[in-house]
């Protein structure tokens, strides 16, 4: 294994390198780097290459407000990333790892991401670059919407075509991804653009923010207001990426006074979300998965026990009971919010129940509701919980599930936390290892190995020190949510 491996793909040959017994392939393009006249365009495939191609570093991806480069410096973000353990014909089932960062930001190149030890277990797995924040998700005029969703489509048909090379089944290809990415694989699930792209997904902690273009085009006018442009692309092409990314995080800071007009949406940690047009995609996934929008492909959904531990920005402090009121007006569903949650949860404080109902719109329960949507529409669907944790400040907090699947979260890393559990770092290596293998699973044969979902029985498999499978946990909560109905966010009345 020290020959540096070489495939060759339908737009030339690449050579990547071994990591172990992985051949490991960075920065591989899928389509055309979106600078320039293609800054707002859907992709465009990428143009041959004479001789071999090193494939040895990650593509350079969209910069954040921090950079101080040029108007073209989208960069190289329309590449991806491929892991495997046995290149040549072996039909290895695929992973395709969509990563997160609220729509706004993230980066396969984060070592949080890394593949190898998810291929080194039997799979090639596949990760990528794609335009996030304004570049991909914000609504322009003379632009299609939802870009960055694009970008991941244009990276799965490359995977239809080249992945065999690389030991992988084309026809055995699951998405999966978190949060943001999460969101995305869902809109996939819901766009008949997918058809024949993949085969089954698995969605970690899905947002349960879609927006229509009303709100989406009121979002992106506010960000360009701030520098005295228009949400269009002949205005926005002739500005800088880095002047955009800090428009963006300007507005970020002003969202919670934008509240009475763009709704509870206002109260989340992003301005972006995928944008329901009708046409890419028609409606939000749980009306489209419910009215049997792609029927033949199983999902795995779920969310960690304690989603807004991370964002919770009142951690430490007290919550009046008229701030909790408030928050149960903008989020809760009616009529029951306010006094469900009170009479469901009397031993909590109001600072638990501010948490509690946070994440329960934001995260838990669109990710169960996106389950039964699933089964309505005539298809399978099997669901998780993370309830397991390696400290008491945290928790079972968002994005612990995908670095225990990938295995990067590193036993060191644990110890040194100050809030450590005694022994969490050897049971870190079994949770780790038994969520790698049940992913694995799913994507080689289409069973986790439990029972899949039906909403009689709500069978859910919960990953702790010691996993278990049962009822649906967080019973309290899903009554109270019980009829609402999720659906794309509009303009506030």
């Amino acid at each position: 294994m020290n020959v540096e491996p070489e495939i060759r793909t339908a737009a030339g040959i690449v050579r990547g390198r071994w990591a172990g017994a992985v051949a490991v392939f960075r920065g591989i393009p899928y389509a055309r780097p979106p600078v320039g006249p293609r800054r707002f365009t859907a992709p465009v495939a990428a143009q041959p290459w004479e001789g071999v191609r090193d494939a040895l570093e990650f593509g350079r991806a969209v910069p954040r407000a921090t950079s101080v480069s040029g108007g073209d410096d989208s960069g190289e973000c329309s590449t991806l990333n491929v892991w495997s353990p046995d290149l040549g014909a072996a039909g290895l089932p695929v992973m395709v790892w969509i990563h997160g960062g609220r729509y706004l930001e993230g980066t396969s190149g984060n070592p949080h991401h890394d593949g190898a030890t998810l291929a080194g277990c039997g799979a090639v797995m596949v990760s990528m670059d794609y335009r996030v924040g304004m570049a991909g998700f914000g609504h322009i005029a003379g632009a299609p919407d939802n870009r960055g969703i694009l970008d991941q489509i244009a990276a799965l048909r490359w995977v239809q075509d080249n992945i065999a090379a690389f030991g992988g089944d084309a026809g055995n290809v699951t998405v999966f991804g978190q949060s943001a990415g999460a969101g995305c694989i869902a809109a996939l699930l819901a766009m008949p653009l997918t058809t024949g792209l993949f085969r089954r997904a698995i969605a970690q902690s899905v947002p349960g923010t879609y927006f229509s273009q009303r709100l989406a085009a009121a979002v992106s006018a506010t960000i360009a207001a701030e520098l005295g442009a228009r949400a269009t692309v002949d205005e926005l092409t002739r500005i800088p990426t880095h002047a955009l990314s800090n428009a963006t995080d300007a507005i970020i800071r002003k969202m919670p006074d934008f509240v009475e007009q763009w709704g509870p949406m206002a109260l989340t940690p992003t301005p972006f979300s995928p944008v329901v047009d009708g046409d890419l995609l028609p409606h939000a996934p749980w009306r489209a998965l419910a009215g049997g929008s792609a029927r033949g492909i199983d999902l795995l959904v779920g969310h960690t026990r304690d989603e807004y531990r991370l964002f919770n920005t009142r951690l430490g402090s007290e919550v009046t009971d008229e701030e909790l009121t408030a928050t149960f007006d903008r989020l809760a569903p009616s009529p029951n919010g306010s006094g469900g949650y009170r009479a469901a949860y009397p031993e909590a404080t109001p600072g638990q129940l501010y948490e509690l109902v946070n994440a329960d719109w934001l995260f838990r329960m669109p990710c169960l509701h996106l389950a039964d949507a699933r089964h309505t529409g005539g298809g399978n669907a099997w669901t998780y919980e993370l309830r397991w944790s390696f400290n008491r400040q945290q928790g079972a907090s968002h994005s612990l599930d995908f670095l225990l699947v990938l295995g990067t979260l590193g036993a060191d890393d644990i110890r040194r936390h100050p809030a450590a559990r005694p022994n969490a770092a050897a049971e870190a290596i079994g949770v780790s290892h038994r969520m790698r293998a049940d992913w694995l699973s799913f994507a080689t044969t289409g069973d986790p190995g439990w029972a899949s979902y039906d909403p009689d029985f709500r069978t859910t498999r919960v990953y702790d020190a010691e996993p278990t499978t049962g009822a649906y946990p967080e019973e309290r909560s899903r009554r109270i949510w019980d009829t609402h109905l999720f659906d794309t966010l509009d303009l506030a009345p």
